[in-house]
């Protein structure tokens, strides 16, 4: 029996894997990623889900692009971690991790895709934490590399999804308090979701 990994806030970590001002102009969809990605900001801040993020070599690549409101997350982000690694699982992830023993779920999105998505996902997945990988919030230089690593993922034991379905998993409940804003968001965002859906994974087989 496969596992099911249900997301749930209080045991899940947002990761944004090196979305930096370097690669703008060389990823593909670049605009739409920034799209989802902060849509998923929007819903930690509704749901309270703390996020990592990564920058790869910042000296060379730069910062986080400022169009990712980072900001406004305040005491979410639980840190910005300029790596050399390609995968976003360095002794500084892990301190974080450790210090919370209760995560269970990573959810990743960010570039590339067969690069630092696919070794930050093996490793977690390696690290015992289940994987829920964003597809319409990942992206490489070649769009025909993305299909395979989302693949390669899978078949190791990770888990892809859409930014929406993860939502709602989050969610979960339309009976409670906080939905009201969380439904604003998903109304608010829903030309961005559209944009990014049929931009990202048009072309993309069903895994």
């Amino acid at each position: 029996m496969p596992a099911i990994a249900k997301l749930v806030p209080e045991e899940t970590v947002f990761f944004l894997c090196d979305v930096q001002t370097r690669f703008k102009n060389a990823i593909f969809s670049f605009d739409e990623i920034v799209l989802t990605i902060n849509k998923m900001l929007k819903i930690a801040k509704v749901l309270g889900i703390p996020v990592v993020v990564t920058e790869q070599n910042p000296k060379g690549l730069g910062n986080t692009i400022p169009d990712i409101d980072l900001p406004s997350l305040g005491p979410l982000l639980l840190a910005t971690i300029a790596k050399g690694l390609f995968s976003m699982v360095t002794p500084e992830v892990m301190a974080i991790l450790h210090e919370r023993p209760q995560i269970k779920s990573v959810v990743l999105f960010g570039i590339e895709s067969h690069v630092c998505v696919l070794q930050s996902a093996l490793d977690f997945i390696e690290a015992g934490y289940n994987v829920h990988v964003i597809a319409d919030g990942v992206s490489s230089c070649n769009k025909e590399e993305i299909p395979f690593a989302l693949a390669r993922i899978r078949q190791s034991g990770g888990f892809i999804t859409t930014s929406e379905s993860a939502a709602f998993q989050l969610q979960r409940d339309a009976g409670v308090p906080g939905f009201k804003s969380f439904s604003n968001v998903i109304k608010e965002e829903k030309d961005n979701t559209v944009r990014a859906l049929q931009k990202l994974l048009q072309h993309r087989a069903v895994l």
